[in-house]
């Protein structure tokens, strides 16, 4: 027995998921079955996320609903009455871009540690790696739901003065949202694990990525400004980030048109062109996210 243990010693180590796995051309479409044959256990990990976030917790699940109410009640107080901004119901403008905004960065911090985090699991067990990211954007919509619902209770009961909402374009947002934040969580989730300072490195990023979205600013005034001083490129630059044409397009789905005190609505007809836009080139991110994901996992045990 310990001559073959030894013998067994002896032989090359090979690298896990090699082949057509680490292809970059070849895998994607085996590595989404897999997801979807162990669908169950990502479910159990999307509850897991749930637990541990509000864990010991009194209130527990209630929190994700009381937190966006707290919120929006902050911001009509602080913003709407003591500040008078003459904006017509900005704190559910402001909230309608930070619905989104949160579910991004969400995403976004949790699955760059989820790898590291749970590197005892991994060095377990077999299953697809791809499901540690992926219960991690689980979890962040169950709370994007909770927040989607304050928010439209907020539009019934003080949205009386609103008008030109589409609320067609919310799943359009939506669905240029998803692929893209998991693209990102993807490619962050195994960068990670080799270079421990992307995760302090994401902070920096997203809190310069938030102020050049409009979030707590309409986005025709800024496109107007850089229009008369003749930066057209630099506005079209502003327009290429795509978490600005998901912001937008979840400000005109639920708060609708509005006056920044230069201009209104700038991207009335031409947002939904821009969503399948992003729709498609997130796509085509998640891809290339999961090769590099894919041939990134065999090193996973050995880094972590």
């Amino acid at each position: 027995m310990q001559a073959r243990v030894a013998a067994i010693e002896r032989l090359p180590m090979e690298r896990v998921n090699a082949g057509a796995d680490t292809s970059i051309w070849r895998g994607f479409g085996r590595a989404v079955r897999e997801v979807y044959e162990y669908r169950e256990l990502l479910l159990n990990l999307v509850r897991k996320e749930l637990k541990t976030r509000y864990k010991d917790s009194f209130l527990g699940f209630l929190w994700s609903l009381l937190r966006p109410m707290f919120l929006l009640a902050v911001y009509y107080i602080a913003i709407g009455k003591f500040l008078g901004i003459p904006f017509p119901l900005f704190p559910i403008f402001l909230f309608s871009g930070l619905v989104a905004w949160t579910l991004f960065t969400d995403v976004l911090g949790g699955c760059t540690g989820s790898i590291v985090g749970n590197a005892g699991l991994i060095k377990k067990v077999y299953f697809p790696r791809e499901l540690l990211p992926l219960s991690v954007v689980g979890a962040a919509l169950v709370n994007f739901a909770m927040q989607l619902l304050v928010l439209v209770a907020a539009v019934l009961v003080f949205g009386g003065s609103l008008h030109g909402q589409r609320p067609w374009l919310l799943p359009l947002a939506l669905v240029a949202l998803v692929p893209f934040m998991l693209a990102c969580g993807l490619f962050l989730a195994a960068a990670n694990v080799a270079y421990r300072d992307v995760e302090h490195l994401i902070e920096i990023v997203l809190l310069l990525w938030f102020w050049t979205t409009p979030i707590v600013y309409g986005v025709g005034g800024v496109i107007a400004r850089m229009d008369n001083a003749g930066l057209d490129w630099l506005a079209r630059l502003y327009l290429a980030n795509p978490m600005a044409n998901i912001v937008i397009g979840f400000q005109q789905a639920v708060y609708g048109d509005y006056h920044d005190g230069t201009t209104q609505q700038t991207f009335a007809g031409s947002i939904a062109p821009r969503l399948l836009a992003v729709a498609a080139g997130s796509l085509v991110l998640l891809w290339l996210a999961q090769r590099f994901f894919s041939r990134a996992q065999g090193n996973f045990a050995q880094e972590l």
